[in-house]
């Protein structure tokens, strides 16, 4: 009975209080420490390490030295109430659901930017209910401690955005051979678009009929959305 009562104490207490401690303790860190590596760069790395000519390639980048345009398309494209949400878009998962039980459409992925970038760094990006809770906790701590502007900032040095890259700064110098302080518009759109399926989708190449609607719709959705202090200022420097 003691011994039962021990490992219940482990389960259900001692491990509990050290995850908490330590997922705080690493997210503190990189409220102030750049991300330079993370669980999905690993497993892109082991996936391919068969493949002679794969590498890893990622430069952190400042997020003043990164255009607002990128961090406006990024907004349009992928997560429109992301200034304003705490980390879940609940209007948005509560339309989906809406339109799965009253029109049958399939179920659609409603991941924030907040989600994406707690997955990116704090998990290995596997399609699992566990994965999902583990996000969920992250995307909270986030949220509470990093802020709108420190997320943006990580987002776009980790998100995964061709064979091998990772984040704008090596997306850049690579499509266009350029930094990401002197992003256009256009090519920042391209590359907010790309990002679901960066891989597949190279944001320097021809655009498919797709892609040519939906930057089109991301371009006119730029203009209509609101924007924090932070991004005002970014675009007024």
């Amino acid at each position: 009975m003691r011994k039962k009562r021990k490992l219940s104490y482990w389960i259900f207490v001692r491990i509990p209080l050290w995850f908490i401690a330590v997922s705080l303790f690493f997210v503190t860190l990189f409220k102030w420490v750049p991300v330079r590596f993370t669980p999905v760069m690993l497993k892109r790395a082991v996936q391919m390490r068969k493949v002679e000519d794969y590498h890893i390639r990622q430069e952190w980048v400042p997020i003043r030295d990164i255009s607002p345009e990128i961090v406006m398309a990024v907004i349009a494209s992928e997560d429109n109430r992301f200034c304003t949400h705490s980390g879940f878009d609940w209007t948005e998962m509560g339309l989906m659901w809406k339109e799965h039980f009253k029109k049958g459409k399939k179920l659609r992925g409603c991941s924030t930017l907040s989600q994406q970038t707690a997955k990116n760094v704090f998990t290995f990006g596997s399609p699992t209910l566990v994965r999902k809770v583990f996000e969920s906790w992250y995307t909270f701590l986030i949220e509470l401690i990093w802020g709108k502007q420190r997320i943006m900032e990580v987002y776009l040095n980790v998100a995964e955005t061709g064979r091998g890259l990772f984040g704008v700064g090596a997306a850049c110098e690579t499509y266009w051979d350029t930094s990401p302080r002197r992003l256009s518009r256009d090519r920042a759109v391209s590359l907010a678009i790309s990002l679901p399926s960066p891989v597949r989708y190279a944001p320097n190449t021809s655009r498919t009929a797709f892609l040519r609607r939906r930057h089109a719709q991301v371009m006119k959705l730029i203009t209509q959305l609101s924007y924090p202090e932070w991004v005002t200022v970014m675009s007024n420097r």
